[in-house]
């Protein structure tokens, strides 16, 4: 058996041990930039919902932020991955929606997480008046999704919105009182400019006051609050739970005589409940053509102020169009 020269053994060690070391410099480099893009000291926020992550961006730029949910989700229901566990493990603050949104995931987390600070939640219901409440009311897994504080999904109204900036820029103040100055000017500003589009959303959106539509689930009941857009149905034969045929065909025979000018459906729903009740009372009604609108329910996962303000003025537009 022949046997390799030692010099050039050698050299090949070298020149793998160079590739090692360069690959290793190379890793460090990319954990310290990840490590600088937020600082150590950073405040940590683990939002339960999108709309909460990016008012806490508004008002706190420098929180690290991190979001349980994302927009092709139902927040009703929630696995408690690892993943989540170390997010809220790491947390200074947990800010969520509360009325009992969450109650089906965030207690496991908070159990798991080992986080006393998980323990004392910032609840946007907490502070504004709720719609649709249901004293006494308790959700079992045949009743589905029943909230006996009210409707959970206050978000939707940027009325109400406004309300839990104030609320949560408080919070934030409290939290970190050297910073408290600035969350306030941010806090004003904020409002300032959501007060100029809300009266301009309020005002193109004046004609949809009255219009009847069919929805699945209550998730834009604030939306229609706010509009005065009137739910004739419920594509759910119970809260939470998926349309069933024998349901659907009891609203068609209830709607048919008078169709909804729309069946409205969130993004992460599936559509074809919503598209065979469409296309049954189109056809039940000649000449009349009952739309399908798949709307958001919130925002991406790394919005902010911008995207808080396009993703409103987007339901609104769509309902001009959809409901004309």
């Amino acid at each position: 058996m022949r046997s390799e020269p030692v010099g050039r053994s050698a050299r090949g060690a070298g020149s793998g041990l160079r590739a090692a070391l360069a690959r290793g410099a190379a890793a460090v480099v990319a954990l310290l930039s990840a490590l600088l893009a937020f600082p150590a000291s950073a405040f940590t926020v683990f939002a339960c919902e999108p709309e909460w992550a990016a008012l806490t961006r508004v008002l706190l730029p420098s929180a690290r932020v991190h979001v349980a949910t994302h927009a092709g989700q139902d927040p009703h229901h929630i696995e408690a991955r690892p993943a989540l566990i170390a997010q809220l493990r790491a947390a200074n603050l947990v800010v969520c929606t509360g009325a009992s949104l969450e109650s089906g995931w965030l207690p496991t987390l908070q159990e798991r997480s080992g986080n006393p600070r998980a323990r004392d939640v910032f609840f946007a219901a907490d502070h504004v008046e709720l719609i649709d409440p249901q004293p006494g009311a308790i959700g079992t897994p045949w009743a589905g999704d029943v909230h006996a504080e009210g409707n959970p999904h206050l978000h939707l109204d940027p009325r109400r919105l406004l309300q839990v900036s104030r609320a949560l820029g408080e919070r934030l103040g409290k939290e970190l009182p050297a910073e408290r100055m600035a969350i306030e000017q941010r806090s004003r500003a904020f409002e300032a400019t959501w007060r100029q589009h809300l009266a301009d959303w309020e005002r193109r959106a004046a004609p949809l006051r009255g219009r009847r539509i069919a929805a699945q689930h209550t998730t834009f009941g604030y939306l229609w609050h706010w509009l005065g857009v009137q739910p004739l149905a419920d594509l759910e034969p119970t809260p939470g739970m998926s349309p069933t045929p024998g349901h659907l065909q009891r609203l068609l025979e209830g709607l048919r005589a008078s169709p909804p000018a729309a069946v409205v459906i969130a993004s992460y729903q599936d559509p074809r409940p919503g598209r065979w009740l469409t296309g049954q009372l189109s056809t039940a009604a000649p000449g009349t053509r009952v739309s399908l609108l798949t709307l958001p329910t919130t925002v991406p996962e790394t919005a902010g102020e911008k995207e808080l303000v396009l993703w409103m003025e987007g339901l609104v537009r769509e309902l001009l169009q959809g409901l004309r």
